[in-house]
This record gives C-alpha cells, sequence and structure tokens, in this order.
C-alpha cells in the first residue's frame, strides 16, 4: 500500500500553508508543523485539522512526528520548508546569527530529511522534498549565509540521493526545489533592504505556484528543479563563472533594486 500522509514543516504561513493546501487538495493527508502553535493550528483547521509545534533543530520532535505521520497511512512525503533569510555581507551578522541560519535552514532540513528517511527505509518506499532556492545553486550576493545554508542542503540532498540508490532503495527519494523569489512576508518585510536586492532580480512568484510544483514534484521525484526553469539555467551560468559573475554584480543590483521599486508600487497588506 502506497503511504499517503505527508508531512510540511514550516506551515503555519507563507510557502509552507500554500504547499500544505495543495498537498491536501491533491489527495493527501497533510501534518502541518510549525514553531507557533496557535498559527499552525489555524492553518491546519481546513486542511483536517492536524497540526504539531515542531522545533526542526530537534532531532528528537523530528523523530517523533515521522512516527506520528507513519502511524497513520504511512509517511509518504516529507517537505522540509521550514527556513529563515538574513541578509547583509557575512561580517555584518554575529556569530548567533550566522548559526540561526545555519542551524534552522541546512541541519534542521538535515534532521527532518534523516528523520523521515528512518521511516522511509523501513517501508522502502517514501519522498523527501527539500525546498531550497535559487539561492542554492549561486553565491547571491547580499545574502551570503542565507546562500551558504541553502549549497549545503543541496549538497547533502544530492549526496544522500545517491546513497540511498548505493543502498539499493530505488523507491526512497531526495528531491530539492529551486524557486526564485516568493512573494511572502519574507520578502515582503526585506521591500526596503538594499542586502536582499538578490531576490528581487526576477518576477516574484506567487507561492501557490510553487506549491503547485511542489505537487508536481512529489507525484515525479527529480532530483533537482529550478523555478522558473530558464531562471536556473541563468544561475548556474553565474555560479559556473564566478568572474563573470562579479562582473555583472552592478547590473544584479541594480536589477533588483529596481525589481524592489516594482514590488513597493505593487504591494498591498502584508501577505501573511
Amino acid at each position: 500500500m502506497t503511504p499517503t500522509t505527508a508531512v510540511v514543516t514550516g506551515a503555519a504561513g507563507g510557502l509552507g500553508r500554500a504547499v500544505a493546501a495543495a498537498l491536501h487538495a491533491d489527495g493527501w493527508t497533510v501534518l502541518l508543523t510549525d514553531l507557533d502553535p496557535d498559527a499552525v493550528a489555524l492553518a491546519a483547521a481546513p486542511l483536517g485539522g492536524w497540526s504539531r509545534v515542531l522545533d526542526v533543530r530537534d532531532p528528537a520532535a523530528c523523530a517523533a512526528v515521522a512516527a506520528e505521520a507513519a502511524g497513520r497511512g504511512g509517511l509518504g512525503l516529507w517537505v522540509n520548508n521550514a527556513g529563515i533569510l538574513v541578509t547583509g555581507a557575512s561580517w555584518t551578522q554575529d556569530p548567533a546569527t550566522r548559526r540561526q541560519v545555519v542551524e534552522v535552514n541546512a541541519l534542521g532540513a538535515m534532521t527532518g530529511t534523516l528523520a523521515a528517511l528512518d521511516v522511509m527505509r523501513a517501508q522502502r518506499h517514501g519522498h523527501v522534498l527539500n525546498v531550497v532556492s535559487l539561492a542554492g545553486l549561486v553565491a547571491a550576493p547580499g545574502e551570503t549565509v542565507y546562500a551558504a545554508s541553502k549549497h549545503a542542503l543541496l549538497a547533502f540532498s544530492i549526496g544522500t540521493l545517491a546513497d540511498l540508490r548505493t543502498a539499493g532503495l530505488r523507491d526512497v527519494h531526495v528531491s530539492c526545489l529551486c524557486p526564485d523569489g516568493i512573494w511572502t512576508p519574507m520578502l515582503h518585510d526585506r521591500l526596503d533592504d538594499d542586502g536582499a536586492v538578490a531576490s528581487f532580480t526576477g518576477t516574484l512568484l506567487r507561492p501557490e505556484r510553487v506549491a503547485a510544483r511542489v505537487v508536481r514534484l512529489a507525484r515525479r521525484p527529480r532530483p533537482v528543479v529550478s523555478l522558473p526553469r530558464w531562471r536556473g539555467a541563468q544561475v548556474r551560468l553565474l555560479d559556473a563563472y564566478p568572474r563573470l559573475a562579479l562582473a555583472l554584480l552592478p547590473v544584479i543590483r541594480a536589477a533588483g533594486r529596481a525589481g524592489q521599486r516594482r514590488q513597493r508600487r505593487r504591494a498591498g497588506p502584508n501577505p501573511s
């Protein structure tokens, strides 16, 4: 019997909430998790009402959530969506801030992945889907520590997938989704932040569009998917030729500032 339960981290709002709703509409039984108990319960109410408080940095808590999900239809999908964005030059951030970004974005997603895989390896079936970001494909100016945490998650995900195949587990998957900037409260709060210009160089995605791509990826796992695809190709080119990327930095920053101005004109209330 194919497992039918999905876990989504960071699901109280923004992209996580949209992903949970899209999966629910696609027939999954969804367990929404977040640090905020009231907000995640509110988000879960129209989706079956199943929610739990979860600090993704806590291995025991992640293991408990994975076991609970496995006991209700089998754990078929674990979406590591929880993350935080900190901007500015790397030397402007104190050690506690750098540690928090890495612990949540990289180590937290690793912890969730491994908790899910403990169940999925026993089932010999399942899928971990990590929401990475285009910043996992290129060193985004102004988002250095954030990008480093996402690079780490991308490498961990691809390496873990290779380990699964080496172990003969053909039906246990790990996928990475690398979307461009998404119009959520995370970026709404960065409209005047010069350190966040890299996130505004493209057209911001709606959470629902990214969530729909999550559903498609859940149906058909792939190691790495960028959204939109052409942006993934663009940033990979810059990553392959760092001297070119550095030479184009003034152009990139100008495009990002123009994107921020454009988005400020369009912005309404905080999209929470």
